[in-house]
């Protein structure tokens, strides 16, 4: 099973309580709006996308390259990420690309001072500025380093917690909006990973947007492949190509006589620009 989370029991208590184009538009536009002021046009992705904790050999993504997957989530950072990534390196991201792949960053920054899991960074009331903004400069260096342009989107993975914890959430939005000011900063997209009962819920609703992610990616666990029918918020919040939905985990999948266990994801929201 995916280690890169929480464990499949976990996760499950922790949800339980608590074709690609050029575009261009107003939900775009609100992504880029505090950054630089010449920005890449997005690159979308619409279709299936899996993730997994550690990024499968080469020969594994040319094998899986069936036309049911179109995109893949790989895990390029952060102390809290649960896998080492032997494959991962420029030379895998270029291959991958050249065989057809679409690739989505995902950054395991700093985690939620009442979050339930154990990491090994949490950030507090007073570190939250500060650690948000350095953990987006290591997910940059780490993009950049793995070819990600320029115009990419980083997507933060925000586990589980509660926010009914006025204290703890607040915090968590401090953080969040010092990761993507300082994403934008350098001419990245963001985004963010979390569920929607709980770290996903703590974006889409909170009251005050300045500087959220423009693109959310949230966890809802209803084997449904849409990014609308299941939208659980503001029907008028992240349009225009700016959500993902995962809503399959753990699937042990065989392709070309490659196993991999993967989550599944309903994606219509922007991928890599990859030099």
């Amino acid at each position: 099973m995916s280690r890169h989370r929480l464990s499949k029991r976990g996760r499950y208590i922790a949800w339980a309580t608590t074709g690609v184009v050029v575009v261009a538009g107003a939900g775009i536009a609100a992504q880029t709006s505090m950054a630089a002021t010449s920005w890449p046009a997005q690159k979308t992705y619409t279709g299936r996308a899996f993730d997994t904790c550690t990024a499968p050999s080469l020969a594994a993504m040319k094998a899986w390259k069936t036309g049911f997957y179109g995109a893949a989530a790989v895990y390029i950072g952060g102390r809290n990420r649960g896998c080492a990534q032997p494959n991962l390196t420029a030379s895998w991201v270029k291959s991958v690309n050249a065989a057809g792949w679409k690739l989505i960053p995902l950054y395991v920054g700093a985690q939620p001072p009442c979050q339930a899991s154990r990491n090994p960074e949490r950030f507090t009331a007073s570190t939250a500025a500060s650690l948000g903004a350095s953990n987006a400069k290591d997910a940059v260096a780490k993009a950049s380093a793995l070819g990600f342009k320029p115009g990419s989107p980083i997507y933060l993975n925000m586990e589980s917690y509660d926010i009914t914890n006025k204290a703890c959430n607040d915090a968590t939005l401090k953080y969040v909006r010092s990761f993507t000011k300082t994403l934008r900063a350098k001419t990245y997209r963001a985004g963010l990973y979390g569920f929607s009962s709980s770290s996903a819920k703590a974006i889409a609703t909170a009251k005050d947007r300045t500087d959220l992610p423009g693109n959310l990616w949230y966890a809802l666990w209803d084997k449904k492949n849409t990014t609308t029918a299941d939208w659980p918020w503001d029907p008028k919040l992240y349009t225009n190509h700016s959500r993902a939905h995962q809503y399959m985990v753990n699937s042990k999948e065989t392709r070309g006589g490659h196993t991999i266990t993967v989550d599944r994801n309903a994606w219509d929201a922007p991928v890599a620009l990859i030099g």
